[in-house]
């Protein structure tokens, strides 16, 4: 049986168990097995077993129940209104006014959960009804709070850069340190078009009359102080070799339970609230990275992706030509899956292809993590899309539209890093091997 018969086969399946509703991670074990069955003599039980139970017992993967901890503690901590409170003195004078809550409000708050849903259903409880109260557009406060909630897949501790370190064997640490310069380019980009918009409609952004001392300012964003602590705790430790990302979750869950008793929000029953919603996210995260990760083994016993990458390889495609092409499978896959679900379905069959091409592998995990969330603000299956869905009541396909300008500056940023790659590997460059 020829590759390109195998392959079709094979992705007809795994779309088939998909649209059937099989889960994810059970597909993937399928159609791995489907593969092995196909093209290799391999005994499938055996491998399985050790796959399953190797990939199981990774170190680095333990730092993915805790940042999801410590995302869950936070979100039902008063961060929200914290953060509301504390930036908005200071952002009446920019043009757009309080629309830079969302911005700002979602990449703070990105950067102590890692990740999209949770920023967006935490920073929207708040700046949705009070946005909407203050007479700003409608479509404006579902984009910009769509759009700006996308960071949290990028900003570090990620969970997706997680996924993708443990999927590819990259240092989890590095690639944290490589999504700081463009999760702040893009939280730039996003403030901008929002300035950009108020200049150009100055009707449509509410006029404000309150006005504060500078005094009653700094005393507003001492609500600011905590967060900020965290994030420093969490992301410096890492950046600057004192813990691993595994030690500085464990800290940063210490450090949310300590903020949410500062709050007065911590209780027994928020505690055991928070410890399930870990538990069920990370347990189907795992499950999905196991099953990935027997695909992946099954793959590399049919040589499927080392003749496919010999095959685009012998195409002769300019890196750039490459990353186009993927850059559209991305966004298509991202419209029926997940996020995490097209990183572990795509990075056994891709990798070859990045490797053979000489692409950075660090590199491409930003360039992923980007394009995946641009999926995030995409229909039909737009997670984000879903949250603000049920926050607000509002179609699906209206806050999509709202979503657009977001989703076309996350496509520049994808051009901007290609053309500069240095602005996501300079700063692991400094952290040396």
């Amino acid at each position: 049986m020829s590759d390109m018969v195998a392959i079709f086969i094979l992705f007809a399946t795994l779309l088939l168990l998909l649209g059937a509703g099989v889960w994810v991670a059970f597909a993937l074990i399928v159609t791995g097995a489907l593969g092995m069955v196909m093209l290799s003599g391999a005994p499938i039980g055996p491998i399985l077993a050790t796959t399953l139970w190797g990939h199981s017992t990774s170190w680095a993967l333990a730092a993915l129940p805790m940042f999801i901890l410590m995302g869950e503690i936070l979100l039902r901590s008063r961060l929200s209104q914290d953060m509301f409170t504390g930036l908005s003195p200071w952002l009446r004078r920019l043009p757009g006014r309080l629309l830079h809550v969302n911005v700002f409000g979602c990449a703070i708050f990105a950067a102590v959960s890692g990740s999209s849903a949770a920023t967006a259903a935490t920073i929207g409880k708040m700046s949705v009804p009070e946005l909407s109260e203050r007479g700003y557009p409608t479509d404006m406060v579902l984009g910009t709070l769509a759009g700006s909630a996308t960071l949290g897949l990028l900003i570090p501790p990620s969970i997706i850069l997680i996924v993708y370190g443990v999927a590819t064997e990259q240092s989890i640490a590095r690639l944290f340190v490589a999504g700081i310069v463009p999760g702040l380019m893009l939280v730039a980009m996003f403030s901008a078009y929002v300035i950009a918009y108020a200049l150009v409609f100055p009707s449509r952004i509410p006029g404000d009359d309150e006005s504060m001392p500078l005094m009653a300012k700094i005393r507003a964003s001492g609500r600011l102080v905590p967060v900020l602590a965290l994030i420093a705790g969490v992301i410096g430790s890492i950046y600057l070799g004192i813990a691993s990302p595994t030690d500085a979750a464990a800290v940063g869950v210490v450090l949310s339970v300590v903020l949410a008793w500062v709050n007065g929000s911590l209780s027994w029953r928020m505690l055991r609230e928070s410890l399930m919603g870990a538990t069920i996210t990370s347990c189907m995260i795992a499950f999905i990275l196991v099953g990935a990760a027997f695909l992946s083994v099954s793959m590399g016993f049919t040589g499927i992706p080392r003749n496919l990458a010999a095959w685009i390889a012998g195409m002769g495609l300019s890196p750039y030509a490459l990353l186009a092409a993927l850059t559209l499978l991305f966004i298509l896959l991202g419209c029926v899956l997940d996020g995490i679900s097209v990183v572990v379905l795509t990075t056994s069959i891709i990798m070859p292809m990045i490797l053979e091409a000489g692409i950075d592998p660090l590199w491409f995990g930003i360039y992923l993590v980007i394009v995946v969330e641009m999926s995030q603000i995409t229909p039909p299956v737009g997670f984000n899309l879903f949250v603000i869905q049920g926050l607000t009541g509002f179609d699906i396909l209206r806050i999509a539209k709202a979503a657009l300008p977001f989703f076309l500056l996350l496509l520049l940023s994808v051009a901007l890093i290609t053309i500069f790659p240095g602005l996501a590997t300079y700063l692991p460059s400094l952290m040396g091997n």
